[in-house]
């Protein structure tokens, strides 16, 4: 049901992510489309000049900011945009159909306000133009998941781009391989899209429904089904939702198969933020509008339903060998920029990311003021589960980013044998270190968080309490080896800092405490250079 009017974006507007000089271009060539090439802009290319090209382009970026302002407002919970989505236009050139970047525009108004920012592409085409007009900002996090750039525009997004400076960790990039298939592209999706959200803590979503990933797209080559196109909708809004107040804006983004299928992924999107079922059928009268045209295009006939039956999408040999490849991709993106205590909260069933925040302890357990009173925290160095349900964790100690649900998360690890170590301030947990259950066979355990909540910080406790947790665990008996992963998964979300200096911090503490450091093996530091591998014995002979 539209009711939010496209006002065109202004001037200072459009300077939020473009260059004066390259707003001054469209608007010549809008004035007069015969000039010669500049920034992107030229006939026979993919960004042909046209009369009234910034009036056309501003309005779509207008509609991507208006509707931005009216969730930021309260008018609206989610808004669609499916004419948005234009995601490949850069801050001085266009570039790949895209002039002005709606979705990056939209992200730069929100951040106008303060709101952090998840943003989400679905393309098949690597969302270039948002990663890079956003590449040094810790507070938007873009995550693509698109067709290789080793076959398809723009050749970018691998996953080694991480994002600059104190950002590194939050450009996240899932680059599959041609061929890669609906199931697959869907377990990629729910496997890595809903731990991220938890871990940034975003107050906006924006996310890019381009329909071009489709088995039927004429220049693509991923197998994904409107199927799965739907139920990745639907799971942004259960994020949404989750995490960011129920507030999400909905861009279209790329499609070629303009009759098939770009009306039916858009429509379920659309779907999906209406909180509406799926129709059983398409509309008899759309199918009856559409058929001649859609048949001459070679894209007939019209689809029966929505969703697409399994057997409507052709398989490619070898596709087996494909998917591998893919699932390797998402699970080596998720093993480097996912915190380990979230990544085993999720893989051991201590925690659902898309489940509400279960409720918080009385903020009267909380300490009267953000800094120390001038007294040491106790560090309590093996707590148990009923010392836990009595306690309330400070807000950005560990991962995820809601207290509540780290707390949760907590009490579940130690129901299942996890090893806890905490600082108090009176009830209230300012640091914390946990280590896995024990894995009796291969004596092991593995450091899934170590943190400090901010006002606590530079004072020696995170060594203190990493200390404590060593004694407490050579007290179990038995020799066990502890690892630790340094990674950009272990990033702190809030109060970011330099990729160099997090591990130079990181590994003076543990090589403090006693822990060998190594790179970490050659795939991680594919996607961070950073990467170490912490390992050491604890205990004696039983």
């Amino acid at each position: 049901m539209p009711g939010l009017a496209p006002e065109p974006a202004t001037h200072a507007e459009l300077r939020l992510c473009h260059d004066r000089h390259y707003l001054d271009v469209v608007k010549h060539f809008s004035a007069d489309p015969f000039g010669f090439p500049d920034a992107g802009i030229a006939d026979g290319g993919d960004n042909p000049p046209f009369a009234e090209m910034h009036e056309a382009a501003a309005a779509v970026a207008g509609g991507s900011i208006r509707a931005v302002e009216a969730i930021l407002r309260g008018d609206v919970e989610h808004a669609q945009h499916p004419g948005g989505g234009l995601h490949h236009a850069m801050a001085d050139h266009a570039s790949g159909f895209c002039i002005y970047d709606d979705p990056a525009l939209a992200i730069a108004r929100a951040r106008l306000d303060g709101q952090r920012v998840l943003y989400l592409d679905l393309d098949v085409h690597h969302g270039d133009g948002v990663q890079t007009l956003h590449w040094s900002d810790p507070g938007v996090m873009t995550v693509s998941v698109h067709e290789s750039g080793r076959t398809l525009f723009p050749g970018t997004g691998d996953v080694d781009e991480t994002g600059g400076g104190a950002a590194a960790g939050t450009s996240v990039n899932v680059p599959l391989p041609a061929g890669t298939g609906a199931e697959t592209w869907s377990a990629i999706v729910r496997s890595l899209v809903p731990d991220l959200a938890a871990t940034f803590g975003p107050d906006l979503i924006v996310s890019q429904h381009g329909a071009d990933s489709h088995a039927w797209d004429p220049l693509a080559h991923l197998n994904v089904t409107t199927t799965a196109m739907g139920e990745a909708a639907r799971l942004v809004d259960a994020l949404a939702h989750a995490h960011a107040g129920g507030r999400w804006l909905a861009t279209g983004g790329g499609g070629y198969d303009a009759y098939r299928v770009v009306p039916r992924a858009w429509a379920l999107t659309w779907l999906a933020g209406a909180h509406r079922e799926v129709p059983t059928a398409t509309p008899v009268a759309w199918r009856e509008r559409w058929a001649a045209e859609a048949a001459r295009y070679g894209q007939a006939p019209l689809p029966l339903t929505f969703d697409d039956p399994s057997l409507a999408v052709s398989s490619v040999g070898g596709l087996d060998a494909i998917d591998r490849r893919a699932l390797e991709v998402g699970a080596l993106v998720r093993r480097t920029l996912v915190p380990r205590l979230v990544r085993e909260a999720r893989d051991r069933g201590w925690f659902d990311p898309i489940a509400p925040a279960p409720p918080s302890l009385p903020d009267a357990a909380l300490p009267d003021a953000a800094l120390p009173d001038g007294t040491s925290p106790t560090i309590l160095d093996h707590v148990d589960r009923a010392v836990w349900d009595r306690l309330t964790l400070a807000p950005w100690v560990v991962a995820p980013a809601s207290a509540a649900r780290a707390h949760a998360i907590v009490a579940a690890a130690l129901a299942d044998g996890a090893l806890v170590t905490g600082a108090l301030q009176g009830a209230t947990v300012v640091g914390l270190v946990v280590t896995s259950p024990l894995d009796a066979l291969a004596r092991r355990r593995d450091l899934l968080a170590l943190g400090v909540a901010s006002a606590w910080r530079r004072g020696g406790l995170a060594t203190a309490m990493l200390q404590a947790h060593l004694v407490a665990l050579g007290a179990q008996g038995g020799v066990v080896d502890l690892c630790a992963d340094v990674t950009l998964a272990e990033r702190d979300v809030l109060a970011p800092m330099e990729p160099a200096l997090r591990v130079t911090i990181a590994a003076r503490l543990l090589s403090r405490a006693g822990f060998g450091l190594a790179p970490a093996d050659a795939e991680v530091r594919r996607v961070d250079p950073h990467a170490l591998r912490a390992t050491r014995s604890v205990g004696a002979p039983g």
